[in-house]
């Protein structure tokens, strides 16, 4: 094995980048009529969009198809072999099909293609070689030629992988904006793990978990105590006769007023109580309540429905679910 210093790994790894990053650049000089078309086409379909390859583009076709899928363009992958084998019968007569390959005349793709054709589908080809067969035979091509691969052999996709890559994501994005997709609509397909809390969990969903915490402004300290105590949110909310909002006592609220050595016989909510709470709205994405935990410096907020106190949020609730 050829010995490499630490030197020359680093400029190897430097080399592939600027490659790579070239090979993305160039792209831009691609993007013309067809590719306006097939984001009109794909925006338009009343099926699915099929997309398909052979070896490494078959990788980056299944990025491509998941990418679609969870910005709200259907897309299915089927593989060149598989497809010759009994897989075709997965597209319908409203399908898209996208066929990638860097050269366009893979075995398995002039095999596939005549067969697409006859079915009548629009064929859309991610293709390095405009010239091939693939690109020939497409109705659509969107061109993603690199003159080198980032392999010192200039054999291993790698620069034209990412081509294929980039030339879907920017179809996808170009999507996403045609059919005013919005997060309330990407939180819908990726209700799972950390990302999908940030995009749907509302305050509510975690304040209702917890008593509320709740005194009047003339309750005494020993009544704000208990209720700080009883209800283990360190934190307590104030409320006029109506019930309406008046302040906010932390567990900090009580420790300087001792440190005050104030004398605590005749101490009233009111008395220590902070005027002008931080408050957030219990519809608020629960990520929304984090910001302001960490633009004011605090760790809950008192919750409201409309004017109406509703209890707390605590930072503990956010870890706890992951949004941090």
């Amino acid at each position: 094995m050829k010995q490499q210093t630490t030197a020359n790994i680093r400029e190897t790894a430097k080399r592939t980048i600027r490659l790579e990053s070239s090979a993305i650049g160039s792209l831009e000089q691609f993007i013309n009529d067809d590719f306006e078309q097939a984001v009109a086409k794909i925006a338009a379909c009343q099926g699915r969009v099929v997309i398909t390859g052979i070896g490494k583009s078959a990788i980056i076709a299944q990025k491509i198809v998941a990418t679609l899928n969870s910005t709200g363009t259907p897309a299915l992958f089927m593989h060149a072999a598989d497809a010759i084998h009994g897989d075709l019968g997965m597209i319908t007569a409203e399908d898209i099909v996208m066929c990638l390959s860097k050269s366009g005349e893979s075995p398995e793709i002039k095999v596939l293609v005549p067969l697409v054709r006859n079915m009548g589908n629009t064929l859309v080809a991610i293709v390095g070689k405009t010239d091939s067969y693939l690109a020939q035979s497409a109705d659509l091509v969107l061109n993603t030629y690199v003159s080198q691969e980032a392999c010192p052999n200039n054999l291993a996709p790698t620069s034209s992988t990412t081509a294929q890559m980039v030339m879907g994501d920017a179809l996808a994005v170009c999507l996403i904006e045609l059919k005013g997709f919005t997060a309330e609509d990407f939180a819908r397909f990726h209700p799972g793990g950390t990302l999908g809390k940030k995009l749907y969990l509302k305050v509510a969903d975690l304040s209702r978990l917890h008593q509320v915490p709740k005194v009047s402004l003339h309750s005494t300290l020993r009544e704000v105590i208990v209720e700080i105590s009883s209800k283990m949110l360190g934190v307590t909310g104030v409320v006029d006769e109506n019930g309406r909002l008046e302040g906010i006592i932390t567990d900090g609220d009580l420790r300087r007023m001792l440190e005050r050595n104030m004398d605590a016989s005749g101490v009233k909510a009111a008395d220590i109580m902070s005027r002008n709470p931080k408050v957030i709205q219990d519809e608020e994405l629960a990520v929304n309540a984090l910001d302001l935990m960490r633009q004011y410096d605090i760790t809950q907020l008192l919750v409201m429905k409309g004017d109406q106190y509703q209890g707390i949020i605590h930072l503990h609730d956010l870890i706890r679910e992951g949004i941090i």
